[in-house]
């Protein structure tokens, strides 16, 4: 028999397990969601997609600023009042926000003095761009081609959450099979260790085999207690995954079918149609080439159409005449104008800098995009790769707990006629915990791998 003071040790694991039993079963169970409402739930409530849809819109609406400015007028209302000297044949009046091509006021008065009058103006005005050669049509281009890599953005974010989410979600269900395998061994273990006990207790076998199966069970209890702490942290991982405010959430069914898996040649010749990355660095590179058209545009004229309607008033005594209605608190002199403005620029240095810049800046786009390519070429080699040696190698680990089973079963057999040690049944249980463990990882290294090629594919989930 062992010491009595190495008991309290072997029965720590036994005490840790209970109390890890009993906590979890005092804390309600997890929200179970299958694979596809898992995707749903995060595509409906997850910041990060929220956020890039989010810069869409922002983007769209960008793009119509050229535009406005193109296709209609700006109209503005005015209205001011000011005191001052009336020595010269104008009144001053503060700037609008609006083109009043009219410059008014009373007529000379006679003897200069140091008296201020009253000025008044109300008006409105409008403008409008007539022609500018494609300098606003190229502005609104390259907002548009912006835009549409940010729609990109946001496609490439949702097969990121959906690849994401199906880690996770895989991770949970592989959490489940290393715990169960981990469970087993303790049921296996446990006994194992009665039968030793029995066997001791009987002087039938020594008591090194009950030490043993005493050792093997605190073991394989630590590696449950561990297993079960690795399923909750995965099924945290997955609430936040999917953006639910829940503790954790539990993975249900994998109900996603995916399509036959293409050949690699034919996704090679598809990955700038298909791929979102590549079209976005494509979009990036279209946009910054009309914003050098739209710069280089800024050489050529710019034709403007302005009008205003206005109300004016001086309250300086007109010479031979009487003094104005109102003292020129009241603009009730009419006046209207209209006239078109071009603008003919000579010589701006900054323009061909500034085109020159966006010039550069689209070779630096060009090389993102070449560089995207090889990135992606390089993924889905990697992905093809990955999912044949996972479906390679999972025949060989179900072979390897066939075999680690059966293994098990003789020894313990051989254990229980008196015919093996306690070392082997030992080897015989890790060994068949083991093939259990390695199996549940090859099968989440298949489904990931699937994933994983789904996502290079672009296969987006409905």
């Amino acid at each position: 028999m062992l010491p009595a003071s190495s008991r309290p040790v072997r029965r720590a694991p036994i005490l840790l397990v209970a109390c890890l039993a009993a906590e979890a079963h005092a804390q309600p169970a997890p929200r179970t969601m299958s694979l596809h409402e898992a995707i749903a739930y995060a595509r409906a409530h997850q910041p990060a997609l929220a956020a890039a849809r989010a810069r869409v819109e922002v983007a769209r609406e960008a793009a119509q600023l050229p535009r406005a400015a193109r296709d209609t007028p700006r109209i503005a209302l005015g209205a001011e009042i000011g005191l001052g000297t009336n020595n010269n044949t104008t009144t001053s009046y503060g700037s609008l926000d609006f083109v009043i091509p009219r410059i008014g006021g009373t007529p000379a008065y006679q003897d200069e003095s140091w008296k201020p009058y009253v000025s008044t103006l109300a008006g409105a005005g409008l403008e409008q761009q007539i022609y500018d050669f494609g300098r606003l049509a190229a502005q609104a281009d390259a907002l548009d081609h912006f835009a549409a890599a940010q729609d990109e953005d946001a496609q490439l974010a949702d097969l990121d959450l959906s690849l994401l989410v199906e880690e996770s979600f895989y991770a949970v269900a592989g959490a489940h099979a290393v715990q169960r395998a981990a469970d087993a061994a303790v049921a296996r273990s446990t006994s194992h260790r009665d039968l030793a006990r029995a066997g001791v207790d009987a002087k039938l076998r020594p008591p090194v085999d009950l030490s043993r199966a005493e050792a093997d069970l605190a073991r394989f209890q630590v590696d449950s207690v561990r297993a079960r702490g690795a399923v909750t942290t995965a099924q945290a991982v997955l609430a936040a995954a999917i953006g639910a405010p829940d503790p954790g959430i539990e993975a249900g069914t994998d109900d996603i079918a995916y399509p036959v898996v293409p050949p690699v040649a034919d996704t090679m010749r598809e990955l700038d149609r298909r791929d979102p990355a590549l079209r976005a660095a494509l979009d990036s590179l279209d946009g910054q080439r009309a914003v050098t058209r739209s710069i280089e545009r800024e050489h050529w004229p710019d034709f403007v159409f302005s009008a205003g309607l206005t109300g004016r008033a001086g309250g300086a005594t007109v010479a031979g005449a009487s003094n104005p209605a109102g003292n020129g608190f009241v603009p009730d002199v009419p006046n209207w104008d209209a006239l078109v403005l071009v603008a003919v620029p000579i010589f701006d240095r900054t323009i061909d800098v500034r085109a020159a810049t966006s010039r550069r800046t689209e070779r630096v786009r060009s090389a993102e995009l070449d560089a995207e390519r090889e990135r992606l070429r390089g993924a889905t080699t990697q992905a093809y790769v990955d999912l044949q040696v996972a479906q390679s190698a999972l025949p060989a680990l179900q072979r390897a707990l066939d075999a680690a089973r059966a293994n098990e079963d003789q020894v313990d057999a051989r254990f229980k006629a008196g015919l093996s040690s306690s070392v082997e049944l030992a080897d015989s249980e890790a060994l068949l915990t083991d093939a259990e463990i390695q199996l549940a990882i090859g099968q989440f290294q298949l489904s990931r791998a699937r994933a994983l090629l789904a996502r290079v594919n672009a296969e987006v989930i409905p």
